[in-house]
Parts: structure tokens; C-alpha cells; sequence
């Protein structure tokens, strides 16, 4: 399979033909036909298991239904981010770890814009269609003021500065001085600490897909026949349906971002920043201008973060600064870690495993078993251990069930102990694409290596 090349300063300048490997599988499958089957089989074994506990729990079909959706917007939500921290990290090899605070940059622009001017902490009250697009781009221009000073610092202190970026926002939307303040002569309020309301995203966007100007009494739209049509056929409750097609708007933009990202990689532009990510040096000596190509990607990153933070903690319809705290950054790390970084597959993977099994999994299981079994609790877990000493291990198991939201992040630790020792790649990390197109490891005739070194391409000295 043959490519033109067009590079530009940022990705080179030379127009030709390049040997790209033929993207199969042993059994003659597209890459893109494996991505869809890798992420269809990670997609029912999660569902799998939850409606396997739904039924142990006794939830009818609108209740499993409700669940999936949930695990799946959680899931979408992720997986957004996660693909961005991959165009970071993965394709670039960014350590930013300030994710956190470039969604909220998002998330707070679109709600200053779409608040309503009468609230208790006002905004302009601008549609979301203009409000969206605001938070992307001032996500976008954050970040272009984060990499300027940033990217000519080494990797680790490249990685505290994000982290202090991000957290130096977050207590700007958390301080007195912004709960209230007038710009141009108009009122404007983030809340701090107390948070702020806008238009709740998921009813608002979920509804103008549905129904004819939003409105449920004006009849479906195009789009909503199919939803409600399946809706009523299901005996799904109103909102189940609703929640389905804001989910399907999320699950849409990952599909969009994925083929975004993949195409960037599979670019000139994508080649210089998986050799920035390899040897930053050696680019640089091949004459390319890694800190535009830095900057660049950078940019777009935390454009893709700002627009993950507006459909992620904008649903709600409330915002406060406690939901961008940087243990949301570790949470999009983990997932990335798990799906292997460098694989756009494996970060769609990797965020739907963290989401449904890690995330959402622990608290599930516990309302399973507190609605089938009568465990004792026990104060301590120094109670349940003295229990056990007397061979009555209810106790201890009940402290344990009780306790699963917060063992859950012992079981983060457990699995990335895990994946350090047996997949330190993760699970797709083996799918990890290098700079060049060409296999360089691909044993070559003499013929070829000659007239290579001949070109001053290789030498043995």
C-alpha cells in the first residue's frame, strides 16, 4: 500500500511515495474491522455482567436498561478524554497531568455563557450551540498559554507544571473573587465553592433530538421516530429514552474524536509527533519545529478535554470546582494505562473496562448484596477482624461490602500493580505505532542495503 507525503516544516516538506504496512490481521481483516470487533467483545462482557447482576438483583428490564445506559454514558464520557490524554501522551509523549483542569475550563465557559442572566449566579443565558463551541475554544486558548512556558521544560517538570495549571484553575473557580464579578458592564458568577447552574445538557440536548423544537408535545422529530418507536415497543420509561439519546450523542462525538485522532496519527503531522515522542532530538535535527508541533497538538488536546468536561459533568445541569479535582486526571491515567497508551483502540477499551468494571462496578455489586443478604456491620475493620477471631467471618464480610465504594480504589492499585507485572503495555499497548511507515525492522535484500548506505541512508560505521 502506497501514500503520498506532503510535509510541511512542521511534519517535512518532501512529496513521494512511502511504503505504509498493509493493516491486517492473519485473517485478512481491515485494522478498522479489528478495532470494532476488540471494542464490540469489551462492550458485552461489561454489559454482560451487569445485566447477570441486574437479574441477581431483581431489576426489571427498564431498570437493567437504565443501568446500561448509565455505564454507558460514564463509559463515552471517558473514553473522550481519554483519547485526548492519548494525543498527548500516547502519540506525543506529553506527560500533562493537569487534564482535570482543562475540562473544567470547558465546563465553566459554556455555563458562564449559557446561564441564564436572571440566576442567582448570572451568565449571557446564549443558546448551548454557541456555548459549546465556547468552552472548546477557551479549553484550546488555556492550553496554548499552558504550553508556551511549558514545552521547553523537561518531561517531569513539564508534568508538575500541568498539574499546578490545573489546579491553580480550579481554585480560581473555587475563590470568592469569581463567585461574583461584572465584566463589560455585565454581571457574570461561577458560585466558588457553592457552584453555579446553566441548562441541564442531557434534558436540553436530549429533548431537541427527540421532539420538535424540544417539545414533547409538539410531536417526534426525524431523528426521535426510531428512539421513541423502540422506546414504546420496550415499555421503557420516558426518561430511559431520553438518557439513551443524549448517550448516543456522547457515544457519536467518541466515534467523531476517534477518527479524528487516527487520521492525525496516520498524517505527516502524526509521523513528527510520534518522532517528537521517540527522539525529540533527532527531530530536531531532521529540521523539524517540535515546539510549534508541540504547541499544535497541545492545543487540540485540551480543546478535546474542554468539550469531554462540557458533556461529562455538564449533564447535570451544576457545576461546582469539587468535581475537577486531580483525582479525576489519576482516573483518566488509569484508564489509559489499562488500554495501552499510543492505541486509540485500546483508550476507547481501556476507558469503557475502567468505567463499567472499576468505576461503576464496586457500588453495584454492593446493592446487590444489600438487598439479597442481611450482613452484620461492623464500626472498624478492627471489629470485623476480632470477630473473625472468634470464626464468625459475617462480620468482617460485611464491613468489606459496606466499605466497596472506598476498596475501590485499593482495587485501582491492585490493577495497575497487576498490569506493571504481566501487561506493563497495557492491552493494546503492543499496537503502539511508530514514526516511520516503514517497518524498519523488516529484514531487507542486500540489493536494498546497499543502495541505501550508496545514499548515505545507512552505514555500518
Amino acid at each position: 500500500m502506497t501514500r503520498d507525503r506532503r510535509f510541511s516544516t512542521d511534519g517535512g516538506d518532501v512529496t513521494g511515495k512511502a511504503e505504509v504496512p498493509a493493516a491486517s490481521d492473519p485473517d485478512g481483516r481491515p485494522r478498522w474491522l479489528q478495532d470494532v470487533i476488540i471494542i464490540g467483545e469489551a462492550t458485552i462482557t461489561v454489559y454482560g455482567l451487569f445485566i447477570v447482576l441486574g437479574l441477581a438483583v431483581g431489576l426489571d428490564f427498564n431498570g437493567i436498561v437504565s443501568t446500561l445506559q448509565q455505564v454507558t454514558l460514564l463509559a463515552a464520557s471517558f473514553a473522550l478524554v481519554v483519547l485526548a490524554l492519548n494525543l498527548h501522551w500516547g502519540y506525543t509523549g506529553l506527560f500533562n497531568i493537569g487534564v482535570a483542569g482543562f475540562m473544567a475550563v470547558g465546563a465553566y465557559t459554556m455555563a458562564l455563557t449559557t446561564a441564564a442572566p436572571d440566576a442567582t449566579f448570572p451568565g449571557l443565558g446564549l443558546p448551548l450551540w454557541i456555548g459549546i463551541p465556547a468552552g472548546i475554544v477557551a479549553a484550546a486558548l488555556v492550553g496554548f498559554v499552558a504550553a508556551l512556558p511549558a514545552l521547553r521544560l523537561r518531561a517531569d517538570y513539564f508534568a508538575i507544571v500541568t498539574l499546578a495549571f490545573a489546579e491553580v484553575i480550579r481554585l480560581l473557580y473555587n475563590s470568592s473573587l469569581l463567585r461574583e464579578f461584572e465584566l463589560f458592564g455585565t454581571e457574570f458568577g461561577t458560585g466558588g465553592g457553592q457552584g453555579m447552574s446553566f441548562p441541564n445538557l442531557r434534558n436540553t440536548i436530549s429533548r431537541r433530538l427527540l421532539y420538535v423544537g424540544g417539545d414533547p408535545e409538539a410531536g417526534p422529530t426525524l431523528v426521535g421516530r426510531p428512539f421513541l418507536a423502540v422506546g414504546d415497543a420496550l415499555e421503557l420509561s420516558t426518561s430511559v429514552v431520553e438518557g439513551w439519546a443524549y448517550t448516543a450523542v456522547l457515544v457519536a462525538l467518541v466515534l467523531v474524536v476517534f477518527v479524528l485522532i487516527t487520521r492525525i496519527g496516520n498524517s505527516p503531522f502524526g509521523r513528527v509527533l510520534k518522532a517528537i515522542r521517540e527522539d525529540e532530538l533527532a527531530a530536531r535535527s531532521l529540521g523539524k519545529n517540535t515546539d510549534r508541533v508541540k504547541i499544535k497538538v497541545f492545543m487540540v488536546g485540551c480543546a478535546i478535554m474542554g468539550l469531554a468536561g462540557i458533556v461529562w459533568q455538564g449533564r447535570r445541569g451544576y457545576i461546582d470546582p469539587n468535581l475537577f479535582l486531580p483525582i479525576i486526571t489519576f482516573y483518566i491515567f488509569i484508564a489509559l494505562i489499562i488500554g495501552g497508551s499510543g492505541s486509540n483502540t485500546g483508550s476507547v477499551v481501556g476507558a469503557l473496562l475502567f468505567a463499567g468494571l472499576l468505576f461503576e462496578g464496586p457500588p453495584f455489586v454492593q446493592r446487590i448484596v444489600d438487598a439479597t443478604f442481611d450482613l452484620p456491620r461492623t464500626a472498624t475493620l478492627y471489629d470485623g477482624v476480632i470477630a473473625l477471631g472468634d470464626l464468625d467471618p459475617m462480620p468482617l464480610l460485611g464491613y468489606t461490602v459496606g466499605e466497596l465504594p472506598n476498596l475501590r480504589f485499593v482495587l485501582f492499585g491492585v490493577v495497575l500493580i497487576a498490569l506493571m507485572i504481566y501487561r506493563p503495555d497495557g492491552m493494546l499497548g503492543h499496537r503502539n505505532e511508530p514514526a516511520s511507515p516503514i517497518d524498519l525492522t523488516k529484514e531487507r535484500p542486500p540489493s536494498e542495503r546497499g543502495s541505501s548506505t550508496a545514499q548515505g541512508g545507512e552505514s555500518n560505521e
